[in-house]
């Protein structure tokens, strides 16, 4: 059979050589018949190599920013590592909880700016976007380098940082719906790959640089690093469907008028209030019972290290079981962990919670905008992902504080754990209602 879209470029090939030969003789001529065809229902490529180069660039965009929602690792998951480093030494003055700040402020801008650009997505205008954010990115990481005060982290690192990762984010989320459909978990997964990969070099390559080459070259290396991930994922993510006249501006509150949608929303953000709490002080509480320094922040690198596989995992049964029904058993594997971290009290015990809950909360991270792909039109994918991102900012700005405020106050992190542990199974109810909502249309894969 032959390819539909090929047919409509053969086809509008034929009407420009007939328009030009109207140029040249001044007679009209006959125009060719084009085939009924919604490019938007139009079979999905699902693979070849034109796709799967928008995976590796996607993939490279996830390294330099993150995953979240595809959620959040790569470059802005070595928080946890810069998070130790600035309590020790460059904001000695500063409370733990403080300086959460600056990698909540990361976390939630990753999301906000996905209203906007979610939705410029949907109306075609990405490239210019993507690469000002990107060049955003990677300046902001060189100054970085400089800073010296409070603020001054919050602003580059924070502010920056977070607004340029989000503008990135959202179009990589919503242009793999683009090229897969039947094989979308698989790619989603690969995808956030990128993420884990970054979040686990990263760690490395600033504990060992800074030492030897100082905080400021190490930020300049990191930058170079980013120069090169982006420069791939602009060269190669493009979209493959038209932009489509979609009703409503920047916001579209009809969507919520579809139960499903609505909580799976309040799921993404409840997730959120405690589902970064292990990444951020899994170091620091290794540390603070007497775990080495030298030791305890590789376990941010073993966590990411760990997500990889839990979002190749998910991404395969994705394809297979639906994405909820393979989320939530995992976020419940990543909800006990975040109970049982505050009891770890050797190398070994930390070693098997950081790969346990990096590889169940990996899950999380590589799936959790499959179901938007089926809360609604497939045009409207980038704009509805948005929305729901942006309402994830809520609870990813101010979980990390809350555990380190709650840590702070209760002298350790038992309590912390109740809370984050207590946050994700909650998030894990309201995934099932969505399910139970949608499951008569969809047949159980959800």
């Amino acid at each position: 059979m032959v390819d539909q879209l090929t047919t409509v470029a053969c086809a509008l090939e034929q009407g420009t050589q007939i328009l030009d030969e109207s140029e040249k003789t001044g007679e009209p001529q006959n125009s060719p018949t084009l085939p009924p065809l919604d490019i938007w229902s139009a079979k999905y490529p699902d693979g070849g190599g034109r796709a799967w180069l928008v995976v590796f660039g996607a993939a490279c965009a996830n390294f330099s920013t993150c995953v979240l929602l595809r959620a959040a690792f790569g470059y802005v998951n070595a928080w946890g590592v810069f998070q130790s480093f600035y309590s020790e030494n460059l904001l000695k003055g500063s409370s733990p909880s403080n300086i959460a700040w600056i990698g909540s402020v990361q976390y939630s801008l990753i999301f906000i700016p996905g209203l906007v650009s979610g939705h410029y997505f949907d109306k075609g205008h990405f490239k210019i976007p993507f690469l000002v954010a990107s060049v955003v990115l990677i300046t902001a990481t060189f100054l970085v380098g400089q800073c010296t005060q409070y603020w001054h982290f919050l602003l580059c690192q924070g502010f920056a940082t977070g607004m340029s990762a989000g503008i990135l984010f959202a179009p990589v989320a919503a242009v793999i719906g683009h090229w897969f459909k039947e094989r979308r978990g698989m790619a989603m997964g690969f995808v956030a790959c990128g993420s884990s990969i970054g979040g686990t070099l990263f760690p490395i390559v600033a504990r060992n640089l800074i030492p030897r080459v100082g905080f400021p070259w190490t930020l300049r290396i990191i930058g170079f690093i980013l120069l090169c991930s982006l420069g791939c994922a602009n060269l190669t993510v493009r979209r493959r469907l038209p932009a489509k006249h979609v009703p409503g501006g920047l916001l579209n509150p009809t969507a919520f008028k579809n139960p499903a949608y609505t909580f799976y929303c309040i799921s993404g953000v409840v997730a959120f209030f405690g589902l970064y709490t292990v990444l951020t002080y899994i170091d620091v509480s290794a540390t603070s019972v007497g775990i080495s320094p030298d030791f305890s922040f590789y376990l941010i690198s073993i966590a990411n290290g760990a997500s990889l596989f839990g979002r190749l995992t998910a991404g395969f049964a994705a394809d297979k079981l639906g994405a909820v029904n393979v989320v939530a058993p995992m976020s419940a594997i990543a909800a006990i962990m975040t109970y049982v971290w505050p009891l770890a009290r050797s190398k070994g015990s930390f070693v098997a919670i950081a790969i346990l809950y990096g590889f169940s909360s990996g899950a999380y991270v590589s799936s959790f905008t499959l179901p938007m792909y089926h809360l609604g039109d497939i045009a409207d994918v980038g704009r509805r992902s948005g929305m729901a991102m942006t309402l994830c900012a809520v609870g990813a700005i101010v979980g990390p504080p809350i555990s380190g405020a709650i840590g702070t106050a209760s002298g350790g992190y038992s309590a912390v754990g109740y809370y984050a542990g207590s946050m994700i199974l909650a998030a894990i109810v309201l995934m099932l209602i969505t399910r139970h909502l949608v499951l008569g249309k969809l047949g159980g894969k959800f």
